[in-house]
């Protein structure tokens, strides 16, 4: 039996779903799923594994003007993006017109390899402003297959995932069967950490925050993870820790329960907050939390 591999990456403008899609595919909450846009800021990529194939998703942050070095950085992930894809899927949702990046937008429509074009959100329309969308998606990008969808309702993402299967080139596995992401524990520990800082501050405090697991200790019935919410300034630091403490354990307790369901483990978490003024302009800050590598 021939065995097939490829990676398939996802772009798009901010906020159309991307995240939930690929990990509708995985069947796991590998990327931060949230109503705000900007919530992905690293390509993160989910492993799904059959007995004939192995389908390698790549999550990609939103596509924007950068306005800061962090943003620049986040958009040389989407650019790496069209590297090394075997298959594009372009995300747009019901009303959108164009990528806000008419770079990006050329070389979707020129791309040499196959591209999956998903119209999501559908379930936010009606039939006669559907039709419409397909017909000005078609136009728009005449070498992409029109797929509409939502990815949060799951309506058409199977025949998605087996189209893309159909599309995936011949090849060995690049990861080990049993592998789920190549990303480590941490990552996954300051990705949910960050997810309920995003749910529960407002404006700009959750855009000024990057988290930094500094421990993770692991045995048999608990882990104990002791990680630093860094802010820009006195005043975020202050918001963050709220009254007496009560906005910062709000987010311990959430990001607890979240990450008991996702490591199947009691879960221990220490939660500090330091101000490192202007870290999202800092290069040095940024390689070290991974986003100039």
């Amino acid at each position: 039996m021939s065995h097939k591999a490829g990676f398939v990456n996802i772009i798009g403008n901010p906020n159309v779903g991307k995240s939930t899609l690929m990990n509708a595919f995985v069947g796991e909450r590998l990327s931060i799923i949230t109503s705000k846009a900007q919530t992905t800021r690293h390509r993160i990529l989910g492993i799904v594994n059959g007995e004939d194939f192995q389908l390698i998703l790549s999550d990609t942050p939103g596509i924007i003007k950068p306005a800061y070095e962090m943003q620049e950085s986040m958009m040389n992930f989407v650019k790496s993006a069209f590297e090394d894809a075997d298959i594009l899927v372009y995300m747009v949702e019901i009303g959108e017109q164009d990528l806000k990046d008419e770079a990006f937008f050329n070389k979707i429509i020129h791309a040499k390899i196959p591209v999956l074009l998903l119209l999501n959100k559908i379930d936010n329309s009606n039939q006669e402003q559907l039709e419409e969308q397909v017909a000005f998606w078609t136009a728009k990008v005449p070498n992409a297959e029109i797929f509409p969808i939502s990815a949060l309702q799951n309506f058409n993402v199977p025949e998605v995932f087996t189209r893309i299967i159909d599309l995936l080139p011949e090849s060995p596995a690049y990861y080990p069967k049993d592998q789920l992401t190549d990303k480590p524990e941490r990552f996954f520990v300051n990705e949910t950490i960050r997810e309920k800082i995003l749910l529960n501050y407002s404006k700009e405090i959750p855009y000024a925050v990057e988290i930094v697991t500094e421990e993770f200790f692991e045995d048999e019935k608990i882990i104990r993870i002791r990680s630093i919410i860094m802010v820009e300034r006195e005043t975020q630091k202050g918001i963050i820790i709220g009254h007496k403490g009560a906005a910062l354990k709000k987010v311990g307790t959430d990001a607890r329960a979240d990450l008991e369901k996702f490591f199947g483990k009691q879960i221990h978490i220490e939660l500090v907050v330091k101000v490192n003024k202007n870290w999202r302009s800092n290069a040095n800050m940024l390689k070290r939390f991974g986003y100039n590598q």
